[in-house]
């Protein structure tokens, strides 16, 4: 497929906005490439970086997306977290919109206690009063 990178940056942006992202880490996404994880309790955003931004880069090598943001749980099973992103198949794009509008997304799960666990699936997102997201399933 090889979708531009633009092109997904624009559609990140359109899902950034459907969830209800605070503009400004929308802007700093769209603007300097600033890819924000949101942190529990509050959903409140932090940029990526170090290792857990070069994981990011090393997925959306391995599958030609472009992640927009990160979700940090702390679960039963482990600390996950969870890439959301905008995939090669421009075709999935609309489906994927309407799963956002129902709180859920097809992600990436980085499992830290498991890595070989990490896979992709859908998970449940809710908003926070901090204009973040958790991960709730």
């Amino acid at each position: 497929m090889n979708i531009s990178k633009e092109e997904k940056k624009a559609e990140a942006i359109v899902r950034m906005k459907t969830l209800g992202i605070f503009p400004e880490t929308i802007q700093q996404f769209e603007t300097d490439d600033k890819v924000s994880i949101s942190e529990p309790p509050f959903g409140a955003f932090y940029w990526l970086e170090g290792e857990n931004l070069d994981r990011i880069r090393h997925f959306e090598a391995e599958y030609n997306t472009l992640v927009y943001m990160a979700i940090r749980s702390y679960t039963n099973i482990g600390k996950m977290d969870s890439f959301l992103f905008v995939s090669d198949y421009k075709e999935e794009w609309e489906m994927d919109r309407e799963d956002l509008q129902h709180d859920q997304t097809c992600a990436y799960v980085y499992n830290y206690d498991a890595p070989d666990c990490s896979e992709i699936g859908c998970i449940g997102i809710m908003r926070t009063s901090a204009a973040g997201l958790l991960r709730i399933w």
